[in-house]
């Protein structure tokens, strides 16, 4: 494996061998949007993200980090914005760090405790994610929005608790502009 890979400044893309790639498309999405009827009238094949990931040590190695990065496309489902699946980190006290390269965005974050909040993402944006916090990016744009990520090697992904419990708001278009709504549609905050 090569010991480093390059990065591209201006677009948030990596190259070099050592770079790992994978997608997601909506049919293995579709559970996480409300309006179910809408997106199960949306192809199951239309790629949702892509990511980068650099993982130069094993993982699960303490003290060490991965570098990476999503292309999320812009779209939404009804009026939800396409978003990335979500997840706590395994070792619920490590953070990450998200760096915005293109686009527009939405980090929504939901402790343990339920409260969700969300923070724009635009380019520049760099943002904190706390441990013991689930984490979800939508695109708020109607470009797609790529990001880059920090996170520690042996932090892991705990996706199965979203799925099972989701998140308390979710990311909607109201009168043009991001939103944050409870399961009900109250707006928040």
């Amino acid at each position: 494996m090569a010991s480093y890979v390059s990065m591209n400044w201006q677009s948030g893309l990596l190259s070099g061998n050592a770079v790992q790639h994978s997608s997601k498309a909506l049919g293995a999405l579709r559970t996480l949007f409300h309006d179910q009827e809408a997106a199960q009238k949306m192809p199951a094949d239309l790629i949702v993200y892509t990511v980068q990931a650099y993982t130069p040590v094993p993982d699960g190695t303490e003290g060490g980090l991965f570098w990476g990065n999503t292309t999320l496309q812009p779209g939404k489902v009804g009026d939800e914005y396409f978003m990335t699946k979500g997840h706590f980190h395994d070792i619920r006290n490590r953070g990450e760090y998200y760096a915005t390269f293109h686009g527009e965005g939405g980090l929504v974050l939901m402790g343990q405790n339920g409260v969700t909040r969300w923070e724009p993402m635009a380019p520049g944006s760099v943002h904190y994610i706390p441990g013991y916090t689930a984490h979800r990016v939508c695109n708020t744009g109607s470009i797609p929005l790529v990001f880059a990520a920090c996170w520690p090697a042996d932090a892991g992904h705990d996706y199965e608790t979203v799925e099972r419990e989701g998140f308390t708001a979710r990311l909607v278009e109201r009168n043009g502009g991001p939103v944050l709504v409870t399961s009900n549609g109250e707006e928040i905050g």
